[in-house]
């Protein structure tokens, strides 16, 4: 930077000194390609190779749901009552013994209707029951 002597007419210096900016910078850009190979590392393997499999669907668990009236569907075919209800997973229960139960439930039902269904779904032998829900 160039001293100017001071004269009368008393102006600013406007010059900006560039050079530490610049020496910061290339600092930062030596650092920056120091590490970059870094940080794309990675173990080179050779992953076996497998045949494609398929879900199983007969595995799935039952969809038991309560709509806002009470009404019992399960996958859903309506269910005349909780006897009914018995009945039907029962003669699930038979076909597949490992079977599940997704409890769908509108947020509106009594919390009795629930439990009676839940009960149900106990004394018919099944011990596998979750709940579904939405996140907010």
């Amino acid at each position: 930077m160039a001293f100017k002597p001071q004269s009368e007419d008393e102006s600013a210096l406007s010059e900006i000194n560039v050079t530490p900016l610049v020496d910061v910078m290339l600092v930062l850009v030596i650092i920056l390609l120091v590490t970059a190979p870094l940080l794309t590392q990675s173990v080179h393997v050779t992953l076996p190779k497998t045949a494609e499999t398929n879900a199983d669907t007969h595995q799935q668990p039952l969809q038991l749901g309560i709509d806002a009236q009470g009404a019992i569907t399960i996958n859903k075919s309506p269910i005349v009552d909780l006897a009914a209800l018995e009945l039907a997973l029962k003669a699930e229960l038979e076909k597949n013994p490992d079977c599940g139960v997704h409890l769908y439930a509108d947020q509106s039902v009594v919390y009795a209707k629930v439990a009676e269904v839940m009960a149900t779904v106990q004394h018919a032998g099944i011990t596998k029951v979750s709940f579904v829900t939405l996140e907010q």
